[in-house]
């Protein structure tokens, strides 16, 4: 990482005393605060004195993440972008259009070290952990972007479903989201992001008692063990008993409800029968499923899904009374699936 110290990662009272050794009195803490959560850089903080402006721009980090390549969907203006931090590893984000606002997806850790079958970003493993200003920071870059189109428009909704597995950067993860909704900072609400997790249960637990009511997201992709376990490696830590215990949990302690996803993968668990199977062990949870036909990862070679077997395999979850939906797939035409911009990037970089 840089010598430099990055500020973003700071609330107002690590700020404060950040800036007492500057010899900076305590309210600069708030302006810097707000400035940072801006995206600004310390030339355009101009309620500080230069002095300060100055020495923040030679000593410390103020915006970790930068934009160094974008893919703009022709199908549905879906972006992709690659950023790089400050020791330049790159991780990456995808920001997508609803009839209700902009939603980024957002990476935790630079690659995954869980190594799930069906997914691009574990196939280097796990680098490093994300900060929490690292985290922000991919909010702020991609509104920077975004805004150069749009200048009212600003990211609304979080899933926090790129690179890296959230839990395993539970600290991190924890002060970005407090962080988050700070009045004085992005301000987003808990209830408009939702946190994916391969089934960690001792942090899904732990998380449960937070008070952040975050949508809980559990990559379930298996109706049982035995396919878990050839997908999943994490499954061979915890079975599905205990992860669909931890979601009950989870339910119990927070009112909110859980989403499953479940990636199709044609010869694996998508038959009708897995369909069966997996609604038989959901009933009665307050749970939504969202199926996600396989984007091919060739590295593995695992195949999607017809048109047809995501029907069949959806009616058969409505048969069961199970809440089901498929997933609009975006930026197909822009490797939109997560890893797959980094992992071309990387493979360029090693030709």
């Amino acid at each position: 990482m840089s010598e430099k110290k990055e500020l973003l990662s700071l609330g107002k009272d690590e700020l404060a005393e950040e800036l007492k050794g500057l010899g900076q009195p305590a309210f600069r803490a708030k302006q810097l605060f707000v400035w940072l959560h801006k995206g600004k850089l310390p030339a355009e903080m101009m309620n500080l004195p230069l002095p300060l402006r100055e020495t923040l721009a030679e000593q410390y980090i103020c915006n970790p993440v930068e934009i160094i390549e974008e893919k703009v969907s022709k199908i549905d203006g879906t972006r992709k972008f690659l950023y790089q931090l400050p020791d330049h590893h790159l991780i990456e984000g995808v920001l997508m259009k609803y009839h209700y606002g902009y939603t980024l997806c957002l990476s935790t850790q630079v690659g995954c070290k869980m190594g799930c079958l069906f997914c691009a970003s574990t196939l280097n493993g796990c680098i490093r952990n994300l900060t929490a200003g690292e985290m922000l920071g991919q909010i702020l870059a991609a509104n920077r972007r975004l805004q150069m189109d749009e200048p009212e428009s600003s990211v609304g909704n979080l899933v926090l479903m790129g690179s890296g597995e959230p839990f395993d950067n539970y600290e991190n993860v924890l002060k970005f989201l407090r962080l988050l909704k700070e009045p004085d900072g992005l301000c987003i609400g808990m209830r408009s992001i939702s946190l994916s997790t391969c089934g960690l249960v001792p942090e899904m637990k732990r998380f449960s008692k937070e008070g952040l009511p975050v949508t809980l997201s559990l990559s379930l992709h298996a109706p049982n063990d035995a396919i878990r376990k050839t997908i999943m490696p994490v499954a061979k830590r915890y079975s599905m008993e205990e992860v669909l215990s931890a979601c009950r949990y989870y339910v119990a302690e927070t009112g909110r409800r859980v989403i499953f996803e479940y990636a199709l993968i044609h010869g694996v668990n998508a038959s009708p029968e897995h369909a069966r199977e997996l609604a038989s062990k959901i009933r009665n949870l307050q749970c939504h499923v969202n199926l996600i036909p396989l984007n091919s990862v060739p590295e593995r070679g695992l195949r999607g899904v017809s048109e047809k077997e995501v029907h069949i395999f959806m009616a058969e979850l409505q048969k069961a009374n199970i809440s089901v939906t498929r997933r609009r797939e975006m930026g197909d035409d822009i490797e939109g699936a997560c890893g797959q911009l980094r992992r071309h990037y990387l493979n360029l970089a090693e030709s």
